[in-house]
């Protein structure tokens, strides 16, 4: 196992000096999951939700925590990200839904943390729009699925 980086010399916290480091492209991809009853499952499809459309405020929340992500994760450095997307889909066979984000950059850090909040933030949406209707909905699987760029290497989940 590599040593952790974000812990300096005298074993405090500390910021990743990234100044030395060469700009490559940079991608990550995260999911996220939402396991609802069918009925609540049905209400977002049919578009019949009182508070609107889930997806789209799921989709711009996700987008929006990407881009901030810096400012939620105190040692995460604050990105230009150059893509940031959320897609969301109805998996009615398993009563949830799938939530998958991807964010890229051309910079010296990588986008894994901005993927996952992304991701996460989304799945938060999802659940605060429909917590009226249903309180015991459940976010699974908040997982990095790959990386590219960088020093350390690609990384793919096996699916």
């Amino acid at each position: 196992m590599s040593e952790l980086t974000h812990v300096n010399t005298a074993g405090e916290a500390n910021m990743v000096d990234v100044s030395a480091k060469a700009e490559t492209v940079r991608e990550a991809r995260a999911e996220a999951w939402v396991h609802m009853s069918a009925e609540t499952l049905t209400l977002i499809i049919s578009g019949g939700h009182h508070k609107g459309d889930v997806f789209a405020t799921a989709r711009i929340a996700g987008i929006q925590a990407a881009k901030r992500t810096w400012d939620l994760i105190p040692l995460c450095h604050p990105l230009l990200l150059s893509k940031a997307e959320v897609r969301l889909e109805a998996c009615e066979e398993k009563s949830a839904v799938r939530i998958e984000s991807v964010c890229r950059l051309t910079g010296k850090t990588g986008v894994e943390m901005e993927a996952l909040t992304a991701a996460s933030v989304a799945a938060l949406t999802v659940y605060d729009m429909c917590k009226a209707i249903q309180k015991d909905m459940v976010i699974s699987q908040v997982r990095l699925l790959e990386k590219s760029g960088g020093k350390s290497g690609d990384f793919k989940v096996a699916l």
